[in-house]
């Protein structure tokens, strides 16, 4: 019987695009997925966007969208990575629908009515100036327990200890920076401390459906010290308004915090996946999504990174446990990527591997894929991706060892056997098998189909690349080149022809398993082999008989993509301020300044303009031993009676200008704002006291 597999990977945070370590757990599970299907068994992969909490809350609010707007718009950014890295999902939804919401109250209505639900005052930091409750992951501080610095207030991200916020050491807001102070509400909690769910977890945690370091280090977690501190501790569940999430039944005002519906979204996609039909559509599945649920023989798969372990082994499993529902078979847990030997990923620093950009530069999905893949393992342990390895081990194991065989062969096969492999008769089926080209590939089947089912790609890519290796000797050592040379070699079934029909046979059986790795470059060379589709496991000794012509599967890493990838953005471009409102004019030499005479002025008398709404009258002494007549428009901001004796700044070399109400002579300087409408205001100069009229300003 096929097995049947319910398959998620942990859901992304709503508030921004996938990055490389969504892409990376997408991959391990989608080769598992892939895998699977090939060995002919029935999995549903689905997936969702984890889209509630206050950060999702305020993240919308300035952007000036609503939450479920913005996650819809987070959302549809999606499928170019999903479709761009081949990574096959049956269905996403959100933990926002309607099924998330219905199947979150009933999960906590049967923890309640098992009298695992508390509720009891708690202390919480507010913040002062935002005026709100602060969400654990906008209070930071130091780890209470390594004393690592700028720690969320859930948990922390260097030694994986879960505490509560306010024992944070030296708290600040992460939304205003202001010293968040202490005020009291009712919260609800999951009674994780019950003996019932620690004899459970005790026992779940250590039967073989988890890692050994994983089951190692939950150990610590159930573990008390000589003081009786440690140990399981209850689950603060709630969160208070304003908050977007799913409402507490009977609780006005509470809401669940989103890592109690974040892991129910898988149950809630796969309901949703089944409502949809799609169960139905591709296996004729008639069951209902309950129905399918309560089948002992499914199976429930988990690919998750290690940062998120605790909420996956502890509260998890404990929920679904006393709310009757089924287990997780297994929760696959997996390091980060790193670059360079260990080093944190930094796209500041030109060290940040962005999906996006590495598609936009033209450069195969697969070669990532790929590379990924041979870096994974079973174990807990982080993925390093390393530039010049990259180069090398894709040109050396993809182009140099598996592609080249197909290209190798093809010529001669088709130049001298029109395109047609050797047809062996009854008495010798078993000669090509027989042959060093099937049994490199035959010989490794069992174990690289073992290392594909337990996530040991890294194996298994060894195991094939370890075949590719020995057909391509055996291509070398046969020469064929040499053999094409004899004519009577040019006949069917042939040395010659025998040669290049055993290396196809084995070029067949790589491509198979290389086929959950790369599944757009192996269904190609599928249809060059003459199959209209990919062969699944049990067909895997279905014989070449004819092959297509060869067209080029895969191409070379260019190193100055790697180059490209990984060069640091460029700065931001900053529009320069415009001071005023308009740009800085020109520039001028200190000769063009100096024919600007800019002298001290006195205002001696100043009166309105009859018939003018913006013009005052100035009489200014510029120290001449006479008057000058300036008219200056600044009527909108100053009486004239309030400038009468002021001193000011005047361009005193103007040459006059004739107006309707007179002869101007000069000008006198203010400042104002380009906008006047926007920005109204108008600042006549006015020296310091001391300087006197007919002084020149330089």
């Amino acid at each position: 019987m096929p097995r049947q597999l319910f398959v998620t990977t942990a859901l992304p945070y709503a508030n921004g695009h996938f990055h490389v370590g969504h892409i990376m757990e997408y991959i391990q599970a989608d080769i598992w997925v892939r895998f699977q299907r090939m060995q002919g068994h029935r999995v549903h992969f689905v997936g969702a966007d984890d889209a509630h909490g206050a950060p999702i809350m305020i993240a919308a609010e300035k952007a000036g969208k609503t939450p479920q707007q913005f996650v819809a718009d987070i959302a549809a950014g999606r499928k170019p990575y999903l479709d761009g890295f081949h990574i096959a999902f049956d269905h996403w939804s959100s933990t926002d629908s309607a099924e998330n919401h219905s199947l979150a109250q009933e999960i906590y209505v049967a923890l309640r009515e098992a009298g695992l639900i508390s509720v009891r005052p708690v202390e919480q930091f507010f913040d002062p100036e935002k005026s709100m409750f602060l969400p654990d992951r906008f209070i930071k501080g130091e780890c209470p327990k390594c004393g690592a610095k700028d720690q969320y207030g859930d948990s922390c991200e260097v030694c994986g200890a879960v505490y509560s916020p306010i024992e944070l050491k030296n708290p600040y807001s992460a939304l205003s920076g202001a010293t968040p102070v202490r005020k009291t509400s009712d919260h609800y909690f999951f009674k994780l401390s019950d003996p019932r769910c620690a004899e459970f977890l005790e026992a779940w945690t250590q039967d073989g459906k988890l890692q050994s370091e994983v089951g190692n280090k939950i150990r610590e977690w159930f573990t008390k010290d000589e003081n009786g501190e440690g140990g399981l501790s209850d689950w603060d569940i709630s969160r208070d308004a304003p908050y977007f999430g799913i409402e507490i039944p009977d609780a006005p005002g509470k809401y669940f915090y989103v890592w109690l519906d974040a892991p129910i979204g898988y149950l809630a996609s796969l309901k949703s996946y089944f409502a949809h039909g799609g169960p139905k559509a591709k296996y004729g599945e008639t069951r209902s999504f309950d129905e399918f649920m309560a089948d002992p023989a499914v199976e429930q798969v988990h690919f998750i990174g290690k940062d998120i372990t605790y909420f996956h082994t502890l509260f998890w499993p404990a929920m679904l446990k006393f709310s009757g529902r089924k287990l997780p078979n297994q929760v696959n847990v997996h390091g980060f990527m790193t670059i360079n030997n260990g080093d944190k990923m930094s796209k500041s620093r030109g060290t940040g591997l962005d999906p996006l950009k590495y598609l936009g530069l033209g450069m195969n999905p697969e070669w990532l894929r790929y590379y990924i893949a041979a870096k994974l393992n079973s174990k807990v342990e982080d993925v390093d991706f390393n530039p010049e390895d990259f180069v090398a081990r894709v040109n050396s194991d993809l182009v140099g060892k598996y592609v080249n065989i197909a290209s190798r062969c093809s010529n001669f096969i088709h130049k001298y056997f029109e395109g047609n492999l050797a047809q062996l008769g009854s008495g010798d089926e078993s000669k090509l098998q027989e042959m060093i080209p099937l049994q490199a590939v035959i010989s490794r089947e069992a174990v690289i189909a073992e290392a594909l089912d337990k996530r040991e790609f890294g194996k298994a890519l060894r195991d094939i690349m370890a075949a590719a290796d020995e057909i391509n000797q055996y291509f070398d050592t046969a020469k064929p080149w040499e053999l094409a040379k004899d004519s009577a070699q040019h006949a069917a079934n042939s040395a010659l022809h025998e040669v290049l029909s055993a290396c196809m046979e084995g070029f067949k059986y790589l491509t198979l398993f290389l086929s959950p790795i790369l599944p757009d470059v192996t269904r190609r060379a599928f249809d060059f082999l003459g199959f209209d589709q990919p062969l699944t496991w049990a067909e895997r000794a279905t014989p070449v008989t004819t092959i297509r012509k060869y067209e080029h599967l895969m191409t070379r890493v260019d190193p100055k993509m790697l180059e490209a990838l990984f060069e640091p953005p460029a700065p931001a471009v900053v529009e320069a301020p415009k001071p005023g409102g308009e740009e800085i004019a020109p520039t001028i030499t200190i000769d063009d300044f100096a024919k600007v005479d800019l002298r001290i002025a006195k205002i001696v008398n100043a009166e309105h303009v009859e018939g003018s709404d913006k013009l005052l009258r100035l009489t200014l002494d510029v120290g001449e031993g006479r008057m000058r007549n300036v008219f200056s428009g600044i009527k909108s901001a100053y009486k004239p009676e309030d400038l009468v004796g002021k001193l000011t700044v005047m361009v005193a070399n103007l040459a006059p200008r004739k107006m309707k109400f007179g002869i101007s002579e000069g000008m006198v300087l203010a400042g104002s704002h380009a906008d006047e409408k926007a920005n109204p205001g108008i600042y006549v100069l006015e020296p310091f006291p001391g300087a006197q009229p007919g002084m020149r300003v330089r």
